[in-house]
């Protein structure tokens, strides 16, 4: 199994470049990087909330960041020039459902069109050994099947974040077939579940949902507790993602597509996600069903991870509950003004 000890081995003084680094998952895998002794290049817009888990842990002081617009080709070829990129690993996005029904145009400029700024970069950039485009579980054409998606499933995103990501796939598969064929550089995508951990404080997630909510001595409202998602801690995705990027690197062979979710035992609704959060929780910790009419969600979304066991030998190592305790830990540290990057790193090396 991959570990810190063999991402140490493998990144220690590689240049990596980060892109969507002030972000939720973008900040643990910098802090991951710089525990590994990597080159650590960040590109990226501002936080995208505040509080933000980049400026809360101090990340910024780990690593070499630029603030630049991923549909600006030309900064981000600057940035290229700069940095000199070994590995990229790409999760810029626009990531929110209901916000790309507010505001469509921008998320698909976004995310199709920042993937082939990327990619046009990589194209340009011989340096580049190793690229991984990090889509979403929601790419597929969502059939409400009772079981996980497989990656030769059709592509067909149903609302605009999931259909850009579909469409960021697409890009993907034929910038590789048409520019890459060569084998100067490996390039995978892949297609992760719903996240949970500390620091995340997105609108429109359960966990920070119900986090504000306790520090706001509220009840929790959970807009649709039954729809079943494949929730995982994002160490999970994470230290799969850097697997993907080091094993293609060494060997062409391994890039492809890889979905990485957790055991059909943890994909669980909303709702027995948050009865879990509020028993962990305490303090009388409470929810209640308010569904307030939103756009269109799926209601059933399990991913099949077969070929990332076969190929990588991998397996979940957390289950929903140990999950749901190191979020529950994190937080109630971050509430109570203690070390939060120490937390992380613990819960890295834990992992």
């Amino acid at each position: 199994m991959y570990n810190l000890e063999e991402c140490k081995r493998f990144y220690r003084g590689k240049r990596v470049l980060v892109t969507g680094h002030t972000g939720f998952k973008g900040s643990w895998l910098c802090r991951i990087l710089s525990m590994a002794g990597a080159s650590v290049y960040g590109y990226s817009l501002e936080p995208p909330t505040d509080p933000a888990l980049y400026r809360i842990a101090g990340l910024d002081r780990a690593m070499d960041p630029e603030t630049g617009d991923i549909r600006d080709l030309g900064h981000l070829e600057h940035v290229f020039t700069k940095v000199k990129p070994e590995i990229v690993v790409h999760l810029a996005a626009q990531p929110i459902v209901r916000d790309s029904y507010v505001n469509p145009a921008y998320t698909y400029e976004t995310n199709v069109m920042g993937t082939v700024n990327l990619l046009e970069c990589v194209r340009r950039f011989s340096c580049v050994r190793s690229v991984l485009n990090v889509t979403t579980d929601k790419v597929y054409e969502n059939r409400e099947w009772e079981y996980g998606y497989r990656e030769t499933d059709p592509l067909d995103g149903y609302d605009p974040y999931s259909n850009s990501k579909s469409c960021s796939e697409l890009v993907t598969h034929s910038y590789q077939k048409s520019f890459f064929s060569d084998g100067r550089c490996a390039i995978s995508t892949a297609r992760a579940g719903n996240v949970i951990g500390g620091g995340d404080f997105a609108n429109d997630r359960i966990i920070p949902d119900c986090v504000r909510a306790m520090a706001a001595g509220k009840e929790i409202v959970v807009r649709n507790p039954y729809s079943v998602r494949p929730f995982q801690h994002v160490l999970e995705p994470l230290f799969v993602y850097l697997e993907i990027a080091q094993r293609q690197y060494e060997d062409l062979t391994f890039q492809g597509y890889y979905n990485v979710g957790p055991d059909d035992a943890d994909c669980v609704t909303a709702g027995e996600l948050a009865d879990m959060f509020c028993r962990l929780w305490g303090e009388g910790a409470c929810w209640v069903n308010r569904h307030d009419g939103g756009p269109h969600e799926a209601n059933c979304l399990k991913l099949d991870c077969s070929r990332l066991k076969k190929v990588f030998g991998w397996r979940p190592r957390w289950n929903i509950r140990t999950a749901l305790e190191k979020t529950v830990e994190w937080s109630k540290a971050y509430l109570d003004g203690q070390d939060v990057c120490g937390v992380m790193d613990r819960q890295i090396e834990e992992y």
